[in-house]
């Protein structure tokens, strides 16, 4: 199993990123995606999730309304839409892939929200 995420960087606050996280090593379509963060000097904290087939999601709290989790099943794909940043969102970001017996990590991505 292998998820690699790209798309963080650096973003005035008010700003708009998108996170993909592409995997490999497990069928994609039949497993529910997480997104987790984390924040200097915090522990990790989840951010949504995506269900498979049909595609329900779920957000944080302090995320709500302003970030989208979306999959592309034939790409083997998922995504986090990260729109109205604020300082606060700085973290590095994780994929999550939780298949059954364990969960399986991606490296993370930073993202710095930042004047």
């Amino acid at each position: 199993v292998q998820l690699v995420e790209s798309g963080g960087g650096l973003v005035q606050p008010g700003g708009s990123l998108r996170l993909s996280c592409a995997a490999s090593g497990f069928t994609f379509s039949s497993y529910a995606m997480r997104w987790y963060r984390q924040a200097p000097g915090k522990g990790r904290e989840w951010v949504a999730t995506i269900t498979s087939p049909g595609g329900t999601t779920n957000y944080a709290d302090p995320v709500k309304g302003r970030f989208t989790i979306s999959r592309v099943n034939a790409k083997n794909t998922v995504y986090l839409q990260m729109n109205s940043l604020k300082p606060e969102d700085t973290a590095v970001y994780y994929c999550n892939a939780p298949l059954g017996l364990r969960d399986y990590w991606g490296q993370g991505t930073q993202v710095t929200v930042s004047s």
